[in-house]
């Protein structure tokens, strides 16, 4: 009789400061975190595997996870050396842009260093015009010279990007073909096949660029976990095998952030409550997104200075964290960030070296941090390098200790309400119809003051918050999102010819998860075009029937978000296909009393004692008013005056303003 192996998911987040861990085995959740390796980030997620005990052979072992591998090489700059090749007269294409200032009205930026250099940027025959017609023939010479080209470059990556390649890729293909065999090769029409020949560009450079990097370190994690089933998370909240994640690098630049809104999403629909502003706050950065129905995603993201035209999960990123760095200026004026402690040395009181003062510093100095109750114990935290690292700070600025903490608090604050104002308010979406939901280790902390900032009066901490985007990975489907560019006039476009297309997209998504084990009958597509009126440079996204259904819903949403609609032609700009797997729900198990366990702790600000609750002790259908904190394994929420905290059915905690 054949053995039934035992069923065991491991969700992981590589972040900036800790790698979090969610196991899941026969309906028992178990967490984890160890610091994070940056300079190899396989290694804490293989010492993660192995205190979790996961090393046994006689499991059906999934792993799915999210790197930060893609998106830290792309800041730091520390990509593979890569060729760019493109159409004669095109090779400054990547250096020359939008011509776009990054500031207005600064009239003499600072120059910038150009994306490949020039001497990397090469150029060839094999030109299309916009109707597919050939202008400029590839030739055998052209071929060749690429060849002698590349070999005396000696590149570990070449990106190809010719004009118009989405309506014919025959030439990119030829190149590909006599490229060597040792160099990783990045095509623009398989990649992305849009129009934008800058923006293809620079997501076909991007993925060249990374994409060794990415597949060396899929091979090591691979290699050091045999037994087990590896997947990736996208940056459009899907996730993708191992094997394939490598060729398609750009695609996990938001890998982290997209899995913990794949759990908020998730844990909204669960309980009712759909229309989210969501901030996840870890140690390094701050992310914040909005779920309105279903999470959204955009081709217009970027990471650093570079565009990125993949489908993404669409949020803000702002250098502010738990181990986000205060400072003074040349001014003397206090601030807080971008720069991070990280995991190395990391926040003062973590005890690893660091002496910069942080706002996890500032936090503990308040007391809304406990020394012994940080990771359920196992790690302590040092309150009087926390002191030492501040009492720097306030001396130059003449303010005590805690006053400089709350300063800090402060600062940081309001820099994440300008963000959650830039997913919401600046978008036309009033915050006060939404509900509030942090997550990250530092979230809870600082949820009950950016609601007020914002004017909100409900809020949501949801259980296992302090690991959410290592949980959202086993909550996310396999998916894949697949698009191609067709200019012409909707009046002028066939249903026909739509379909054609949309049949060929539907076809190569499908081949791609029935490769993961998923089955054809079990996939869900959804259609849509990206239109805009004849003249306009951008476009809105509309759920495909037929083209009169699709013009008409194109009016609506034009004039939902810009107020007005136009009697103009609408014109076709992309075909998109998304394909996605079914997920089971996972149902996280009902609050358990383990204790009573309730201490009086010191509050800066406080005269009396305020309670400090055990998470896990409390009881469904509870509720506190605060001043209060929560402490659970992997993170601490602070309840503020003046709010009332009830306990979820599944241990969320609702959070409403009621003073």
């Amino acid at each position: 009789m054949r053995q039934v192996l035992k069923r065991v998911l491991l969700g992981i987040d590589t972040g900036g400061t800790f790698t979090d861990f969610v196991l899941l085995i026969e309906g028992e959740l178990r967490i984890h975190k160890v610091l994070s390796t940056p300079a190899k980030p396989e290694q804490a997620i293989l010492q993660g595997v192995r205190e979790l005990g996961m090393e046994d052979t006689d499991i059906d072992f999934y792993i799915v996870h999210g790197s930060t591998v893609a998106t830290n090489a792309v800041l730091e700059g520390k990509g593979v050396k890569t060729a760019f090749i493109t159409n004669r007269g095109l090779r400054d294409m990547l250096t020359i842009g939008r011509q776009a200032r990054a500031a207005l009205y600064q009239l003499q930026p600072k120059p910038v260093t150009p994306p490949v250099a020039r001497e990397y940027c090469l150029e060839t025959g094999g030109r299309l015009s916009a109707t597919g017609e050939v202008v400029e023939p590839l030739t055998d010479d052209d071929l060749k010279s690429l060849q002698a080209q590349v070999k005396q470059l000696a590149p570990q990556a070449v990106a190809v990007n010719l004009l118009f390649s989405y309506i014919d890729d025959t030439f990119e293909k030829q190149i590909v073909a006599v490229m060597p065999e040792n160099c990783f090769v990045s095509c623009s029409s398989e990649i992305l096949p849009e129009y934008k020949e800058y923006e293809r560009g620079m997501t076909t450079w991007l993925n060249a660029y990374v994409g060794p990097l990415v597949e060396g370190y899929l091979a090591r994690l691979c290699a050091g976990v045999p037994d087990a089933t590896v997947s990736v998370m996208q940056s459009s909240g899907g996730t993708i095998a191992a094997q394939q994640a490598g060729h398609e690098a750009v695609h996990m630049l938001l890998s982290g952030p997209a899995g913990g809104l794949a759990a908020a999403h998730a844990i909204g629909q669960a309980i009712g409550r759909e229309r989210l502003l969501t901030f996840d706050m870890g140690g390094t950065s701050t992310d914040v997104a909005l779920i309105d129905g279903s999470i959204m995603l955009t081709n217009e993201g970027h990471i650093g200075r570079y565009p990125v035209a993949v489908p993404m999960v669409d949020m803000h990123t702002i250098g502010a964290g738990g181990g986000s760095v205060a400072w003074l200026d040349s001014g003397g004026l206090l601030q807080v960030g971008p720069q991070s402690a990280g995991a190395d040395p990391g926040p003062a009181c973590y005890g690893q070296g660091g002496k910069q003062a942080t706002v996890t510093d500032a936090n503990m100095v308040l007391g809304r941090l406990q020394a012994g109750a940080f990771l359920g114990g196992k790690m302590q935290l040092d309150i009087q390098a926390a002191r030492d690292a501040i009492d720097r700070l306030s001396q130059a600025l003449d303010l005590s200790i805690q006053e400089t903490a709350a300063g800090i608090i402060r600062i940081a604050n309001e820099h994440m309400a300008q963000a959650l104002r830039v997913m919401s308010i600046q978008r036309g979406i009033d915050p006060r119809g939404l509900t509030l939901m942090s997550f990250g280790g530092a979230g809870g902390l600082h949820v009950c003051a950016l609601a007020e900032a914002l004017g909100m009066t409900q809020a949501l901490v949801p259980i296992h918050a302090g690991v959410l985007s290592a949980l959202g990975m086993l909550v996310a489907p396999r998916a894949r999102q697949l698009s191609r560019t067709v200019n012409g006039l909707c009046q002028d476009m066939t249903e026909s010819d739509l379909l054609v297309l949309f049949s060929e997209l539907i076809e190569q998504g499908r081949f791609a998860l029935m490769a993961e084990g998923v089955k054809a009958e079990h996939i869900n597509i959804r259609c849509s075009l990206d239109l805009r009126y004849d003249g306009q440079s951008y476009y809105l996204n509309v759920d495909w029937e037929n083209i009169e259904s699709a013009s008409e819903a194109f009016h609506q949403l034009h004039h939902a978000r810009y107020g007005h609609a136009l009697d103009l032609p609408v014109e076709l700009v992309n075909v998109r296909v998304a394909l996605r797997s079914p997920v089971d729900r996972i149902k996280l198990a009902h609050v358990k009393v383990e204790s009573e366990a309730i201490e009086s702790v010191e509050l800066y600000g406080y005269s009396s004692l305020i309670p400090m609750y055990q998470r896990t002790a409390m009881t469904v259908n509870q509720q506190i008013q605060g001043p209060a904190l929560i402490a659970e394994t992997v993170a601490t929420s602070f309840i503020s005056d003046g709010w009332r905290c009830t306990v979820q059915i599944e241990g969320h905690l609702l959070l409403e303003k009621i003073g």
